[in-house]
């Protein structure tokens, strides 16, 4: 089965950096995609970023993006969102997810992903 080992949330202090990692195993596709979404108390899950594997596409949320850089270890099939610039309204849970087979281009609409994390906690102080 598709399991996945999440790493890297915690708490920080507004301005500053964190970087989270999760690892994924379970499937052998080679054309794949995998993303981050995360969610606040009281509102919906919503897409961060997501990359293709293979081509390399990437695709952020206009509230991260400048902010937040995804990417992709593809050997490990591990995603990292390295997140720079945090602000208080960037606390949430965030969950990382994947897809298969994606041929080119990710999308952020959680319908389309397959499998996902249990999530880790990001927390940044004002």
């Amino acid at each position: 089965q598709v399991q996945f080992v999440e790493s890297g949330g915690g708490l920080v202090n507004a301005g500053g950096s964190l970087t989270l990692s999760c690892a994924a195993s379970g499937f052998t596709e080679d054309h794949y995609a995998m993303a981050w979404f995360r969610q606040a108390p009281g509102k919906e899950r919503e897409g961060v970023a997501c990359i293709q594997n293979s081509y390399g596409t990437t695709y952020y949320s206009d509230s991260v993006n400048g902010r937040f850089t995804i990417s992709i270890d593809n050997a490990k099939k591990t995603v990292h969102l390295h997140m720079n610039s945090l602000k208080p309204e960037d606390t949430a849970v965030y969950f990382c997810a994947t897809d298969y087979p994606v041929v080119a281009v990710c999308f952020l609409r959680p319908i389309r992903y397959k499998y996902w994390g249990q999530g880790t906690q990001v927390t940044v102080s004002s």
